[in-house]
């Protein structure tokens, strides 16, 4: 019996993974032209104490290949203590065009969701581009988005996010992780199930935003402003939606520096996975799970004699196997094989860290941006 559920659960994963890799090669990798750009963007960016992370996104902004004219910069404090409206005034005072500082006043379980509605309130024009205040864009960011839009009827626009300044095994284990994430990602939108997106690279309408309601149905969850807007307007029409595969409009930003932020991280993105509508995030949530509860569980009952040596090794083996496939071809894509010699580590490492993370869920709390939020 116990064998007959570890087949079953591993060959549910098998097929699972190999329907998101599958899912990965059917979006093509887009191909930027020369068409002359016409969209103007309004860039949201929410920030709380960031002064140190300010500069580079601030510049990278700067450096941007695309007219001026046709993008403005909305900044919104959400209550910060540090110098960060400092840093901004002085790039501005520097010759950073169209840039606008709001306050978020608004007090809400969400306040990066209150953060970003404030803004889009107050954008000039239809097409929203949100990033984070920890992060920097590509020269061709805008270009890339900007490329997209002519040739299509996209109201919204999921793209990469990636890692950068990676020095420790802790820095690899994340950007394992966060490959593996992207896979998916990419992956769910391949089979026509998209269920996630990162907030730190999304682009939509103002006009769609108001026709979902906004973040209505999720502000009482602290994140989230990308993946549950992502799932209404998949429900809205998921015509409407794309991911954009290219490594031009892939945004950086840097992995959590120690095991404290790593988990307090992990312990924010479980606190939005239980409130997914999407059926396919839900039973994709439940098999990945089961799978790495069966590596862990599956160790006594070998020890125990209850299951042959010879089997668990298989089973791992298959886990492994078809995790990496995924992982390499996001990596390939990414510009990130130079992680891929700590996969086999980070593999046994990952069923014990994730059910750390889960069952300290039930009953522990998390800090982010400096407060304290439950689940």
């Amino acid at each position: 019996m116990v064998f007959i559920i570890a087949i079953s659960i591993t060959l549910a994963y098998l097929l699972l993974i190999g329907v998101l890799i599958y899912g990965f090669e059917k979006v093509p990798r887009f191909k930027l032209d020369n068409t002359p750009p016409k969209t103007a963007f309004s860039l949201i960016v929410p920030f709380r104490n960031e002064e140190n992370n300010l500069p580079q996104l601030l510049k990278s902004i700067k450096d941007l290949d695309y007219p001026t004219d046709l993008y403005e910069i909305i900044l919104v404090d959400d209550h910060s203590e540090d110098q960060s409206v400092r840093v901004i005034k002085t790039f501005i005072e520097n010759g950073l065009k169209h840039v606008t500082i709001l306050k978020n006043t608004v007090k809400s379980s969400s306040p990066k969701k209150a953060a970003i509605a404030k803004a889009i309130k107050n954008a000039q024009y239809d097409w929203v581009i949100t990033t984070d205040a920890d992060c920097r864009v590509p020269k061709l960011w805008l270009k890339s988005f900007d490329n997209i839009i002519q040739k299509t009827h996209l109201r919204l626009i999921a793209a990469p996010v990636n890692y950068y300044d990676i020095a420790s095994f802790l820095d690899r284990f994340q950007t394992l992780d966060l490959l593996s994430l992207m896979g998916t990602t990419i992956g769910g939108f391949g089979i026509k199930e998209p269920f996630l997106a990162n907030g730190a690279n999304l682009a939509y309408q103002k006009t769609l935003f108001s026709e979902l309601s906004g973040f209505d149905g999720s502000t009482e969850i602290a994140s989230g402003d990308d993946v549950f807007l992502l799932q209404k307007a998949v429900k809205y029409n998921s015509d409407d939606v794309c991911y954009l595969k290219s490594i031009d409009a892939t945004v950086e930003t840097k992995p959590q520096r120690n095991w404290d932020q790593l988990v307090s991280q992990r312990l924010r993105w479980a606190a939005k996975a239980t409130n997914y509508k999407s059926f396919f995030a839900i039973i994709t949530g439940l098999v990945v799970f089961l799978m790495n509860f069966l590596i862990i569980i599956l160790i006594p009952v070998v020890s125990f004699g209850v299951m042959n040596l010879n089997d668990f090794i298989y089973i791992l083996l298959i886990k492994m196997g078809i995790d990496f496939l995924l992982i390499f071809k996001t990596s390939r894509f990414l510009n990130q094989e130079s992680v891929l010699p700590s996969f086999l580590v980070s593999s046994i490492f990952y069923p014990f860290f994730t059910l750390y993370i889960i069952s300290i869920s039930f009953f522990r709390s998390y800090t982010w941006k400096g407060r304290t939020f439950k689940k």
